[in-house]
């Protein structure tokens, strides 16, 4: 996340006109593409043969650009009027899971910078009354896109938001949620045999904004394959570390940034295929150089070509049973004196005012802010493949620690995922202080850093799922809500 400033115009602002027309998926495949897969396919359909499909998967998808203007972009203080147009739309798309016995998981990603709360208490309680999925069986990540339309109150304290600009982002917030549950019907209702299989890959283009001489990187690219019993490919979902900021704050187009030219990258060379982006623990991790929509679309296409590179080669199969485990701790705040926001209530920096304004009304509320919940999940497919869904933006300290922790499973470690509060700092950053483990919070509307119990208080909950999705259930706990 960068800092965001935003300005309303009136409602009656002209339609988005579109700055690019690469939006309609093609059905054509280039012939030497064709050729190129051609015995990668072969040797899908026969390894599926071999091993059997006890999976069915779905895929839903639905377009989340907002259909009414002004609409304002997420993440750039450098931003004063709202977007002129858009180079593609932005998504929600959905993945369902089913194994032989029954069990479910859908995983839901969006082109946003962060969902909320309550936008996700929203989805699984008509999820869990349409399809009777419980919280545990749900998963969210968002993209982190700096490129598409505000989500309230993500980022509230950066924004003027009048009683009428309120009602307008509201609305639109509300119109997204609804194609969000679109998109996971439509994929819980295209649930059909499939096979899966799973491979790695490389992508270098992130580096470590901290520091990048020493601090460290994932360029990891773990891919998971999903194609119908003939060997056509449904889906393709992967995962890379890396921040949604290539286009910076001077863009005003609507866009996915790399995430989203790797999506339509993938694509058009899979017709029949929705593509999945999964962001990574990419708190510090940025694209470099970056500053331009071509170095989007080369960063969108060489990740592409990473996945499609792992697609092309010795892929493992993935079996059943789904595994899904859900739990919360509480990460705390390390205590603030009340006289630090009475001077920034009266001094001259807005966003530190109305930080202030927040933390003193709440606690003159009789809630004070001395923490906040802090949701963690993980999926198993299988013995050997698991997926970790980490809320916030988190650094990429995390994920290098789990890969170490758990050597002996094949992890996609996701951050952004349920809901994003704000930054979660390792204990290095934590100590290391700056943007991630401070200075952001004021944006984000947090009192101040968080403890140094931080990064144990996570690793707790992550132990705790993980024990879960590692055996089969013997009995009920707080993990499976």
């Amino acid at each position: 996340m960068q800092l965001l400033t935003l300005n309303f115009l009136r409602a009656g602002t002209p339609a988005l006109p579109v700055a690019h027309t690469r939006n309609t998926r093609s059905t054509r495949v280039p012939p030497v593409t064709s050729r190129f897969y051609a015995v990668a396919t072969l040797a899908l359909i026969l390894t599926g043969i071999a091993h059997g499909a006890d999976l069915r998967v779905g895929v839903g998808r639905a377009v989340i650009t907002p259909d009414t203007q002004p609409v304002w972009l997420s993440g750039y203080a450098a931003r004063t009027v709202p977007s002129t147009g858009m180079i593609h739309h932005v998504w929600a798309k959905a993945l369902a899971l089913e194994d032989s016995g029954g069990s479910r998981a859908v995983i839901i990603t969006a082109d946003v910078l962060g969902l909320t709360r309550e936008i996700t208490s929203t989805v699984t309680a008509r999820l869990a009354a349409k399809h009777g999925l419980q919280r545990r069986q749900i998963f969210f990540n968002s993209s982190h896109t700096h490129s598409s339309s505000v989500v309230w109150p993500n980022l509230s304290v950066c924004g003027d938001f009048t009683a009428e600009k309120l009602k307008h982002v509201v609305e639109q917030n509300r119109v997204m949620t609804e194609r969000i549950i679109e998109a996971a019907d439509k994929a819980v209702a295209d649930l059909a045999p499939a096979q899966l299989s799973r491979g790695r890959g490389k992508a270098g283009f992130a580096i470590n904004r901290r520091r990048r001489e020493v601090a460290p990187v994932d360029h990891d690219v773990p891919v998971l394959r999903i194609t119908a019993p003939d060997g056509t490919v449904r889906a393709v979902l992967f995962n890379y570390a890396c921040h949604c900021t290539t286009l910076t704050g001077g863009n005003l187009l609507i866009n996915g940034d790399y995430a989203g030219f790797a999506m339509l990258e993938l694509e058009e060379a899979f017709p029949e295929s929705t593509a999945f982006f999964v962001q990574g623990c990419a708190a510090d991790q940025n694209p470099d150089p970056r500053g331009t929509e071509a170095h989007a679309r080369q960063y969108g296409k060489e990740l592409a070509d990473a996945v499609k590179a792992v697609m092309a080669g010795d892929m493992r199969p993935v079996t059943g049973p789904l595994r899904a485990a859900f739990t919360e701790t509480r990460l705390a705040f390390q205590p603030v004196p009340l006289e630090t926001f009475r001077e920034e209530l009266v001094g001259k920096d807005v966003f530190r005012q109305r930080r202030a304004k927040l933390m003193l009304e709440a606690y003159n509320m009789g809630n004070p802010v001395t923490s906040i919940p802090y949701p963690v999940q993980a999926l198993s497919l299988g013995q050997d493949l698991a997926i970790l869904f980490l809320s916030g933006e988190v650094v990429v300290d995390y994920a290098l620690r789990v890969k170490r922790e758990y050597p002996d499973l094949d992890l996609l470690v996701a951050g952004y995922c349920s809901e994003v509060p704000c930054y979660i700092p390792s204990r290095r950053v934590l100590a290391e202080g700056g943007y991630e483990a401070d200075d952001s919070m004021i944006y984000y509307g947090k009192p101040g850093p968080f403890t140094e119990a931080v990064e144990e208080t996570v690793f707790g909950a992550i132990r705790e799922v993980m024990e879960v999705v590692r055996k089969p259930w013997k009995r009920k706990g707080k993990h499976e809500k």
